[in-house]
């Protein structure tokens, strides 16, 4: 199936996956590659702040977060999620995947939760594309700025990465297993495996527990405690 100009399919699958197309509702919304352009930590205002940085403190203030580093990888996970429930869901229902060129998404940094994302113009890639798009084009600079900005641990963040899709596979199964359609979750299944060779993404998650091999830190939050798929039994320094 083609991929219609709204991606109207994805909406059956959720919240996460749903990617509104056209122009954004307001001017002045940052596109994706300028929140991954490296910039100055600080800016004299709000108006000309680093998009990332909008984004980190949003986070912060939501969830109480008193380390930085903490709400940078709380908005990794929740961008690498939407990028990666974008991407596979068309793969799985359309057979296609949109172009995601950082350039063509424009992003609400001090929008709530799941990120508020438009794709300015709606071009079919091939589905093995899927890695290219989401991992090469989003996640490897989206690391890059948050690192460098915020000192986040590179295998924190590649493990958020597998985290985010392993979690967007159960969401995809979930709603196959309800509509009856087994042969959407054996494809998102069968597409994860690959992009799981990737060294970025391999030994991110422990095949045998499903339990990731890193810590997104959400534990360090106030009234915080530990993810389905955490690393650990109880969260450090608890006992």
């Amino acid at each position: 199936m083609d991929l219609d100009p709204e991606l109207t399919a994805l909406g059956a699958l959720g919240g996460f996956f749903v990617l509104r197309t056209g122009a954004p509702p307001r001017d002045g919304l940052p596109t994706l590659a300028q929140a991954y352009a490296p910039g100055p930590p600080d800016a004299p205002s709000d108006a000309h702040e680093h998009p990332m940085t909008v984004r980190v403190r949003k986070v912060a203030r939501s969830l109480r977060a008193s380390e930085d580093r903490v709400a940078a990888s709380i908005a990794h996970q929740g961008l690498a999620a939407r990028l990666w429930s974008v991407a596979l869901g068309c793969a799985t229902l359309y057979g296609h995947v949109p172009d995601l060129d950082p350039r063509l998404l424009h992003w609400d940094p001090n929008g709530s939760a799941p990120d508020d994302l438009w794709l300015s113009e709606v071009r079919a890639l091939p589905v093995e594309a899927l890695d290219t798009v989401v991992r090469a084009g989003h996640l490897a600079p989206l690391a890059a700025v948050l690192t460098s900005r915020y000192r986040v641990s590179g295998r924190l963040l590649r493990g958020n990465a597998g985290s985010a899709l392993a979690s967007t596979v159960r969401m995809v199964e979930g709603w196959a297993r309800a509509e009856g359609r087994p042969g959407v979750a054996e494809c998102a299944r069968a597409l994860a495996a690959g992009l799981f060779t990737h060294p970025d993404l391999a030994r991110t998650i422990d095949p045998a527990t499903g339990r990731r091999r890193s810590c997104c830190l959400y534990y360090r939050l106030p009234g915080g405690g530990l993810c389905g798929d955490c690393c650990f039994d109880r969260p450090p320094g608890r006992g």
